[in-house]
């Protein structure tokens, strides 16, 4: 930290603490006089603690269009659809001064097609601080609601960590990971803070995003991937029509989801089902291409090559989709490289 910023911020503690307290006794007229000087000094830096420390406001939340853009074009391999709607959904919402509800994402898929990492580049171009943002939470069902006995524990205390962090800050951003194993009926709970309501309680959640993340659906387009495949249909050619309807109803009907039969579902409430395509051999290779480079490592075809042929492919007979698509690939390029 510069010296300069350094005693200003030590200054503007002292006029803000307890500390003041120590300066008593004195006069009046001194005490005047050096709030004067104090007001004077301090007016260049009126936003000083926002600078220092993460603040609810446009110096810490600011939505970077162009970033979210290059980094689903640049960064995420294989998902055209994907790719279109978390763009275009996320910039409608982020441009909307008086959004009617909050931005509802549901992402499905295989593992390691990329449902994690999306969430990662929508928080990294809205959060100064990406996902280390005191403003994003994260819940992961196995590890904050283990215990079906406690349901009604859980629900209560969702509600309320919600609502508390919301208070604290509007734009606040909540990521449900691994939907498909939470307990059915839970997120129901949060069903009103996700609707069209201009205050509840006094608080807004118009302008909070909830992200939802499941393997559950995934089978499905999965097969899709697979029919056009089979067809010598080019994979760029499916679109989300043809993966919708039957993505939501086999969530909504699977018992094994935390969405199973949910309201949300049933409200629409959920503003966008997003499907993620299964990832073929040669995005494995741009996986491993992207993840030397993110380690600063020159890219090494050959490398990313034997990466990708050391994968598990589904069907086994034609070994299309890597079954954990790039998942493994951190790990991998460690015994590679």
């Amino acid at each position: 930290m510069k010296p300069r910023k350094q005693n200003v911020l030590l200054l503007w503690m002292l006029v803000c603490s307890d500390m003041a307290l120590a300066i008593e006794p004195i006069s009046t007229t001194i005490a005047v006089g050096m709030a004067a000087a104090l007001t004077g000094f301090l007016a260049s830096y009126q936003n000083i603690f926002y600078y220092f420390h993460e603040c609810c406001r446009p110096e810490w939340i600011d939505f970077n269009r162009t970033g979210l853009k290059n980094d689903l074009e640049n960064k995420l391999f294989g998902q055209h659809i994907a790719s279109r709607i978390i763009l275009k959904a996320v910039n409608g919402f982020m441009s909307n001064n008086n959004p009617k509800k909050p931005l509802v994402l549901s992402l499905h898929g295989w593992t390691g097609t990329g449902k994690n990492f999306v969430s990662q580049l929508i928080a990294e171009n809205i959060y100064k601080e990406g996902m280390d943002s005191s403003f994003i939470h994260v819940f992961t069902s196995i590890l904050h609601f283990p215990h079906p006995s406690k349901i009604s524990v859980y629900k209560s205390q969702l509600q309320q960590w919600i609502k508390g962090n919301v208070t604290n800050c509007e734009r606040s951003m909540f990521i449900f990971d691994e939907m498909d194993k939470m307990h059915p009926g839970l997120i129901d709970s949060i069903k009103p803070y996700l609707d069209y309501y201009d205050k509840l309680d006094g608080v807004s959640y118009r302008k909070s995003i909830f992200v939802f993340l499941s393997n559950a659906g995934g089978d499905s387009i999965v097969q899709t991937a697979l029919d056009f495949w089979r067809a010598g249909r080019n994979r760029e050619e499916i679109e989300l029509k043809d993966l919708e309807t039957s993505l939501s109803l086999s969530v909504f009907n699977n018992k094994n989801s935390g969405f199973f039969h949910t309201s949300l579902i049933d409200r629409n409430l959920i503003d966008f089902f997003v499907p993620f395509l299964p990832l073929e051999y040669q995005h494995v290779v741009q996986c491993a291409m992207g993840a030397m480079k993110a380690r600063k490592i020159k890219p090494n075809t050959d490398v990313a090559d034997m990466v990708a042929r050391d994968l598990v492919y589904f069907p086994k007979s034609e070994r299309v989709f890597s079954v954990k698509g790039c998942k493994t690939i951190a790990s991998k390029l460690d015994y590679y490289t």
